[in-house]
């Protein structure tokens, strides 16, 4: 050991400080050596005898030369504060990962990577502590700097392993204590302090530590749910999703956002009230700033700490379950922040992300791009979703912006892109990646994920071996951009746009479609769902009535995100809770009933969700009468003789001995009408059922001559004759 070494030690920039710090053997004995900048002096304990260490370094370098190993010594301490410890040495413990899971960290399929990077409580030799590791390949030198050693940067050198892994196990350190890596990287003088990857909880923002969490053994009731999941085709199951900011649906009496287990009393009841099947919880990862909305996640594996500990939010999912209600999440791989303590250029070079901005950074939104091409990132990605499925039981992912992902050029100009190797958008290596972690997640029972994609890039449904991408289910943004610019026409002006109201049955079963209304839809000078429709309040309640009910009459499930059942007439706003103030008015309270309703609706009707992914489930009645802005169809279960009846009103002039083609005669009963009062409407209707005539129609044998309400959609089922 040289001068040299002892002065990179204590500078922090040795790359190997398990060679020269804690036990080693030497030809006339053994020496122990640590390093102890808060020491005044130390004493090794033997078992045999207790041996004065010298003090070697003014920064705190210590050394005892002894006849014997000295096997499982401690280090008794005085400090310069005066204190008197007694600790166990971290550098007489040898290596701590497997070569095996070093192995296949590198070769991107270690996908429980959580269980062997982060920071895990646990005992060694009977020692209690914590074991740390932490990938950074380019880095110099790691260190573990926190509370438990006065955030020294230099105290706790870490061991590099194969493939870049650092580790480090530390005795004495407990569950709570906050810490971060202090990254010294080989390049560019990078000296950085970074919050753990892989930590389990992380600091109520604006802090950013990471936090060591002890997992306290949840003691999960949700059997009975997950038995009955792991059954459920969930293709052939009704799924209507409310979608949910947590931090801003609704607020305390002092302002401040409802705690994990405050929603799961709350939220769940209300959620259950409604007749919701699922909630889809926007981002709960650990983020530092609240507008982005989750969206820009630093603590991937740690559920914010805004809301409760992470024990809090798996209470949570396990009301939902008990209450029968599912719950999704929403996922980000397709990008991660800037912030100096995230991941970006982690070990002082683009770690998680590609160097070259063409392809590692989003202009549009001031983030980075994952480098999907490197095996180590993936299997950070397909661990941490796994992570979610599993950890917390959670029923599916919801991936954002996975367009972004697809496409190498997405949100570029020409000339700010790189083509793939065959001169192509695409980009492969995320291709590649979507498909290992939709395979990946369908082992998880029942699991499903489902992609936020806006392009027609194909099979994003389709199972990976046949070619696709593996997801459960796509949402159908072609659908609601095309309601939106139907609904946003004076009804009188319909008749000119009646293709946007009936495109999407040209390939609504190309993929297993979602129908979503969400956020992103009522925020950003979009107008709420009601802002988005013209004509008085009376019609503009009366165009949301109608939209929703073809909504619910469409193939597809369903999304709605929350707060529209209100009726707002502003805008979505994160920083304050959804207008809660609105029930005290008619309107308002009567459409939140019919969201409840159809929902019911919904539930109880098979042809409604049975098949959503073939033209067996659907058959168009009549979409060519333009000029009425009327449109007619049926929804069939797996029964073809189950079926229902949709009749849609889209202007404010009501239709009277309107005749609509069913296929079979008998009593045909209103399960709903849009234009109830009950829901706020005029209360037109057809007396709660109609008899089919022997008359042939729209190539039916039979028919139904029936009143359209004004702006209205009525749902019909034939009476069953026991």
């Amino acid at each position: 050991m040289s001068p040299e070494e002892i002065n990179a030690i204590v500078g922090g920039y040795h790359a190997d400080a398990f060679r020269i710090l804690g036990p080693h053997h030497t030809e006339t004995g053994w020496t122990v050596r640590a390093f102890l900048p808060h020491a005044i002096s130390a004493t090794l304990l033997l078992a045999a005898k207790n041996v004065e260490m010298q003090r070697i370094h003014e920064a705190g370098f210590f050394t005892a030369d002894l006849n014997a190993d000295p096997a499982n010594y401690q280090l008794k301490i005085h400090t310069i504060q005066g204190h008197e410890e007694t600790i166990d040495d971290p550098y007489r413990f040898g290596p701590i990962i497997s070569n095996f899971d070093l192995h296949l960290h590198t070769e991107g399929t270690l996908n429980r990577a959580w269980e062997t990077f982060g920071a895990h409580p646990q005992a060694i030799d009977n020692v209690t502590g914590v074991r740390f590791a932490v990938w950074a390949p380019s880095a110099l030198s790691v260190t573990v700097t926190g509370v438990f050693n006065d955030w020294h940067t230099r105290r706790h050198p870490m061991r590099l392993r194969d493939g870049g892994v650092w580790e480090l196990f530390i005795p004495g350190i407990q569950s709570g204590d906050v810490y971060k890596y202090n990254v010294k990287s080989r390049f560019n003088d990078s000296e950085q302090l970074k919050c753990d990857p892989y930590a389990f909880r992380a600091e109520v923002p604006p802090l950013t530590a990471s936090v060591v969490h002890q997992w306290t053994g949840y003691q999960w009731h949700d059997k009975s749910w997950l038995d009955a999941r792991e059954k459920t085709q969930w293709l052939e199951a009704p799924m209507s999703v409310y979608e949910v900011h947590l931090e801003s649906w609704m607020k305390d009496a002092d302002g401040n956002p409802l705690t994990y287990r405050q929603f799961a009393h709350t939220l769940v009841e209300y959620v259950k009230r409604l007749n919701y099947t699922h909630i889809e919880l926007m981002p709960i990862m650990e983020h530092p700033y609240s507008g982005s909305w989750g969206y820009q996640v630093t603590g991937f594996f740690a559920a914010t700490s805004r809301f409760g500990p992470p024990e809090d939010f798996m209470f949570f999912v396990d009301s939902c379950h008990q209450n029968n209600i599912g719950v999704l999440l929403d996922w980000v791989p397709g990008h991660f922040p800037k912030d100096a303590h995230g991941l970006a250029w982690f070990d002082g070079t683009a770690l998680y992300e590609h160097a070259d901005p063409r392809q590692g950074e989003h202009r549009g939104w001031g983030t980075n791009v994952f480098n999907y091409g490197r095996n180590e990132v993936r299997t950070f990605l397909v661990s941490n979703a796994v992570f979610w499925l599993e950890h917390f039981h959670l029923d599916g992912l919801r991936v954002d912006a996975v367009a972004s992902m697809l496409f190498l050029d997405y949100g570029r100009e020409g000339g700010d892109w790189v083509p793939n190797q065959h001169g192509g958008r695409e980009n492969l290596e995320a291709v590649e990646f979507l498909k290992q972690f939709n395979i990946a997640a369908h082992k998880v029972p029942g699991a499903i994920t489902i992609a936020e994609e806006s392009t027609s890039f194909g099979a994003v449904t389709h199972p990976v071996y046949l070619g696709g991408l593996g997801f459960t289910m796509k949402w159908n943004m072609g659908w609601m951009h095309d309601m939106f610019n139907y609904f946003k026409q004076e009804p009188v002006f319909r008749r000119f746009h009646q293709n946007h109201i009936t495109f999407s049955l040209l390939y609504a079963f190309t993929e297993n479609f979602l129908l979503p209304i969400s956020h992103d839809e009522v925020v950003h000078g979009k107008s709420s769902l009601l802002g988005k429709m013209p004509g008085d309040e009376w019609q503009r309640f009366a165009n949301v009535r109608a939209f929703l009910g073809y909504m619910y009459g469409h193939p597809g499930k369903k999304l709605l995100f929350m707060g529209q059942e209100l009726g707002p007439y502003a805008e979505w706003n994160w920083e304050t809770q959804i207008p809660w103030e609105l029930l005290e008015f008619e309107l308002h309270r009567k459409l939140q009933t019919l969201i409840a309703e159809l929902n019911r609706l919904y539930k109880s009707e098979p042809a409604l969700y049975q098949v959503d992914t073939s033209f067996n489930g659907f058959e168009w009645i009549d979409f060519r009468d333009v000029d009425a802005s009327v449109i007619a169809f049926l929804r069939r279960a797996k029964d073809p003789n189950d079926f229902l009846v949709f009749a849609c009103n889209f202007t404010p002039q009501p239709r009277h001995s309107y005749r609509i083609g069913v296929p079979s005669d008998g009593n045909y009963i209103e399960l709903l009408n849009t234009d109830s009062s009950q829901y706020g409407g005029g209360n037109m209707g057809n007396f709660g059922w109609r008899n089919a005539d022997p008359v042939q129609s729209h190539g039916h044998p039979f028919s139904l001559s029936l009143t359209l309400p004004p702006l209205s959609v009525v749902v019909f089922k034939p009476e069953k004759l026991e």
